[in-house]
C-alpha cells in the first residue's frame, strides 16, 4: 500500500514548483504505476490503467479491451504464425491499414455482448486485475521514466498556456547568455530567444542585464518550446505607448499606423476617439516625459508623433513634417502622391539618407515623389525603397540645407525686416558673407 501522506506531500510540492494542475500530476503518477505493472506482471500488447484512492492509499489496476469485429481489425489466418506488431494507431489510420487482432487488447463484438448486452464497436470493456504493490528494479525504473516524461509534458503545456496569454505583449527577463549574436532571455519558467536581427542595432546587450521585449511567436518543435522575442517589431513601440499612456491603453487614443527604423527614428500616426482628448499630447505627455521614457527604452530612437487624418493630402503633408508642403497631387489608381516643396524645405522633406520621406511613405501607404522647382528630387514607396533623382545626391542635399540655414542666419542679422530671400540668390549671399568673414 502506498504511503498516502508522503505521496500527497510530494504532489503538492510538484504543483507549487512546476505550476502544474493537480489532475495532471495525479494522471502522471497513475500512468507511471500502470507502466510498472505492465512491465512486471502484464503481457505484451495489454492496455492497463491504474486508479489511486487518495483516502485509503489503495491502488486499483484494470485491463482495457476494445470491442472490434472483422471490419476494423485484421483477423488472424489459420496456420499463420503469430507476429507481434507495435501499436501505432495514428500511422495505421493515416495509411488506411487495419491493425492486427490481438486478444490482449481486443475483444470481438459477439463476445463482448455476452458480457454487456448493449456493447458497441470501439467501446472499452474493463477487466479488473489483481492488485500488486511489489515492483522490481526494472519496473520501478520504467515508472520513473514515465512519470518524468508525463511531468515534462504537463509542465510544457502549462508554460505554453501561460505564455500564449502573453503573446503580442511585452515581457521582461534577464539576459542569460549571448551566442553568435543571439541573446537568450530568462523569463523565469523558461528561456526565450532574442535573435540578432530582432535587436536594436545601436544597443549591446550584456549577460545579467534586465531587458524588455515584444513576444511575437510561440512554437513547439522537436527540440521543445521556442519563444521568440523582438525589440525591433513595430508593435513593440505600440505596447510601450500603452504602458506609458493611459489614454492609449484605454482605447480613447488609438495608434493607427507605425513606421519604424529601429534605433534611429520612428513615426506614429494617432487619432482620438474623444474630441475632448488631444491625441498628440496624450502620447508626448507633460514636458515630453512619456515619449522621453520610450526613447530611453529604445536606445535614443527619435519618435515623431503626428495626428492621423482621413484626408489623404493632409495626412501625407503631416507625415512629412517638419517639412512644409506647398502642394500635393494624388494618383488614386497608382496610390502615388507628388509633393511639391520649396528649395528651403527639400532637405527637411527628404531627410538624411531619405529617412523622412521613406518613413512617411511607410506610414501613409502612399508612394511619395518629392518635387522642388518643377524638378523631381526624390521618391519613396510604402515598402521603404528610396532613391534620389535629378542629380541631387544625399550629400548635396545636406550641403544645401547648411547653406540655407547659414543664409537665413545672416539675413536675420543684416536685414531683420526682410525675411524673404529669392532661391537663386542664396548661394551668392552665402559666398559674400564667407568672403567678408575671411577678410
Amino acid at each position: 500500500m502506498l504511503d498516502i501522506k508522503a505521496l500527497k506531500l510530494a504532489l503538492d510540492q510538484l504543483e507549487q514548483e512546476k505550476k502544474i494542475g493537480h489532475e495532471k500530476v495525479v494522471d502522471a503518477v497513475e500512468k507511471s504505476l500502470a507502466a510498472a505493472y505492465q512491465k512486471e506482471y502484464g503481457k505484451r500488447g495489454q492496455i492497463i490503467h491504474c486508479k489511486i484512492n487518495f483516502d485509503t492509499g489503495e491502488t486499483q489496476f484494470e485491463q482495457i479491451k476494445i470491442v472490434v469485429d472483422e471490419t476494423n481489425v485484421r483477423m488472424p489466418i489459420e496456420g499463420e504464425e503469430e507476429v507481434y506488431e507495435p501499436v501505432n494507431t495514428e500511422a495505421e489510420n493515416a495509411e488506411g491499414i487495419l491493425p492486427r487482432y490481438n486478444e490482449e487488447r481486443h475483444i470481438l463484438l459477439s463476445t463482448a455482448k455476452l458480457l454487456k448486452k448493449n456493447a458497441e464497436l470501439g467501446e472499452e470493456i474493463v477487466f479488473p486485475l489483481d492488485n500488486q504493490d511489489d515492483f522490481g528494479r526494472i519496473a520501478a525504473q520504467t515508472a520513473k521514466q514515465v512519470i518524468v516524461q508525463k511531468l515534462r509534458e504537463a509542465e510544457r503545456e502549462s508554460i505554453v498556456g501561460e505564455f500564449t496569454d502573453k503573446e503580442n505583449t511585452i515581457v521582461s527577463g534577464i539576459v542569460q547568455r549571448i551566442e553568435r549574436g543571439t541573446a537568450f532571455i530568462d523569463l523565469g519558467r523558461t528561456t526565450a530567444i532574442l535573435p540578432f536581427e530582432e535587436q536594436i542595432p545601436t544597443e549591446r546587450l550584456r549577460p545579467g542585464e534586465r531587458v524588455r521585449a515584444y513576444l511575437f511567436s510561440i512554437e513547439e518543435g522537436f527540440r521543445g518550446l521556442s519563444i521568440r522575442l523582438s525589440r525591433t517589431h513595430p508593435k513593440f513601440l505600440i505596447e510601450l505607448f500603452k504602458i506609458e499612456s493611459a489614454e492609449i491603453a484605454s482605447g480613447v487614443v488609438e495608434i493607427v499606423a507605425v513606421a519604424r527604423e529601429p534605433g534611429s527614428r520612428s513615426k506614429i500616426a494617432v487619432k482620438s476617439n474623444d474630441e475632448r482628448v488631444d491625441p498628440i499630447g496624450s502620447c508626448v505627455g507633460q514636458r515630453g516625459v512619456r515619449v522621453s521614457a520610450i526613447t530611453d527604452e529604445l536606445s535614443g530612437e527619435k519618435i515623431d508623433v503626428i495626428e492621423w487624418s482621413a484626408d489623404s493630402r493632409r495626412f501625407i503633408a503631416t507625415a512629412l513634417s517638419p517639412a512644409k508642403v506647398l502642394s500635393i497631387e494624388l494618383d488614386e489608381e497608382e496610390k502615388k502622391a507628388t509633393v511639391t516643396v520649396s528649395r528651403e524645405e527639400q532637405s527637411l522633406a527628404i531627410g538624411k539618407g531619405g529617412q523622412n520621406v521613406r518613413l512617411a511613405a511607410k506610414l501613409t501607404g502612399w508612394k511619395i515623389d518629392i518635387i522642388s522647382g518643377g524638378e523631381m528630387i526624390a521618391e519613396a514607396d510604402k515598402e521603404g525603397t528610396f532613391r534620389s533623382e535629378g542629380g541631387v545626391a544625399d550629400e548635396t542635399i545636406d550641403e544645401q540645407a547648411e547653406e540655407v540655414i547659414a543664409a537665413m542666419n545672416v539675413t536675420e542679422e543684416v536685414a531683420p525686416k526682410n525675411t524673404e530671400i529669392a532661391e537663386e540668390s542664396l548661394p551668392e549671399v552665402v559666398e559674400e558673407v564667407s568672403l567678408e568673414e575671411t577678410k
